[in-house]
């Protein structure tokens, strides 16, 4: 058995696969199908799986184009102008971020118009919002 513990295990397995089968999950983290229903509870209780999503290479997708969009934002109408973006239905992430830009948004149209469209005419008008910088997304590498 590995090292590692049962959840971190669990967690490994849904990582890789969101749809894993609790029996598939028990299989490869080396537990009962009982024992995964009961972490992933608690998992899910907790807060610490917070959803599950399918990954979508963008280069595939016909008529979609998606940029991560890096947002600065006023510091002091940080709180609010992060409220606003959440609702924003055309935002379908939303990061916190450490590196060049205070939030990392994940944003997606039908081409590269209407997702330059969503941050002229959404992101930029939510008061405190600063700057908005796209990096559309080209092929899914891994």
């Amino acid at each position: 058995m590995s090292v590692e513990s049962t959840e971190d295990r669990i967690l490994s397995v849904l990582e890789e696969n969101a749809q894993a089968s609790y029996a598939e999950i028990a299989e490869r983290a080396d537990v009962s199908k009982p024992t995964v229903r009961k972490y992933i509870e608690k998992l899910e209780g907790d807060g610490v799986i917070v959803g599950y999503s399918a990954e979508v290479d963008p280069k595939k997708l016909s008529g979609r184009s998606i940029a991560m969009v890096g947002i600065d934002v006023e510091s002091e109408r940080y709180v609010e102008a992060t409220r606003q973006l959440k609702e924003l239905t055309e935002v379908e992430t939303l990061y916190t971020s450490s590196g060049d830009h205070m939030l990392m948004a994940e944003v997606s149209g039908a081409d590269g118009n209407a997702v330059g469209e969503v941050i002229s005419e959404r992101i930029l008008e939510v008061p405190g919002v600063t700057a908005a910088h796209p990096s559309f997304l080209q092929e899914r590498l891994k």
